[in-house]
C-alpha cells in the first residue's frame, strides 16, 4: 500500500479528511448510477468522469478497491416514460441501460465491480429503511424518507 494520504471532504464535518479505509487496504466506494429512463446528458457523464477518476487513484494508491455502481430501474419519471413512449418498463429500463453501458464505455470509463439494480434489491432496501427509522436514523416527511445525518455517530 502507498503511503500517500489520500484525503475527501466530509459533507457532515465540511472538512477535508484522511481516507481511513474500514479494512486495511480494501476501499469500497459505491456510487449512484443513472436512473435509466432516457439517455444520458453532460450532467449524467460528469460523475462518471469523476468517479472514474477516483477508483483509478485508488487502484493505484490500495491493493484492493472494490466499485459499485448502482442502476435505478424503478422510479416514478422510469414509469411516466414507459407510458409515454407505449412500451414496458421492463423494455424501457433494458433498453436505456444497454445504451447507459455504451456512453460509459465510449467515454473509457472504468467498468464497475458490481451494477445492481434497484428492482433486485427492494425488500433489502425496506428492511434498511426500517431500520434506519427505527434507530432514529431516518424520518418520513412528505412521502419520502431522509436520513438524519446529525444523528449518525
Amino acid at each position: 500500500m502507498n503511503s500517500v494520504a489520500v484525503k475527501i471532504h466530509n459533507t457532515l464535518t465540511r472538512r477535508k479528511e484522511r481516507l481511513e479505509p474500514l479494512e486495511s487496504g480494501h476501499v469500497r466506494i459505491y456510487v449512484c448510477g443513472p436512473t435509466v429512463y432516457q439517455r444520458i446528458h453532460i450532467g449524467n457523464a460528469r460523475p462518471l468522469i469523476v468517479f472514474d477518476v477516483l477508483v483509478r487513484l485508488l487502484r493505484h494508491l490500495y491493493p484492493k478497491v472494490t466499485y459499485v455502481r448502482n442502476i435505478t430501474d424503478v422510479e416514478d419519471k422510469i414509469i411516466a416514460q414507459a407510458e409515454a413512449d407505449g412500451i414496458t418498463i421492463a423494455e424501457l429500463t433494458e433498453r436505456t441501460a444497454a445504451a447507459f453501458a455504451g456512453d460509459w464505455r465510449a467515454l473509457g470509463c472504468t467498468a464497475p465491480d458490481h451494477e445492481p439494480r434497484a428492482t433486485a434489491h427492494i425488500s433489502g432496501m425496506v428492511a434498511i429503511i426500517d431500520t434506519l427509522i427505527g434507530k432514529g436514523h431516518a424520518y418520513e416527511a412528505e412521502g419520502h424518507v431522509l436520513f438524519s445525518v446529525p444523528s449518525m455517530p
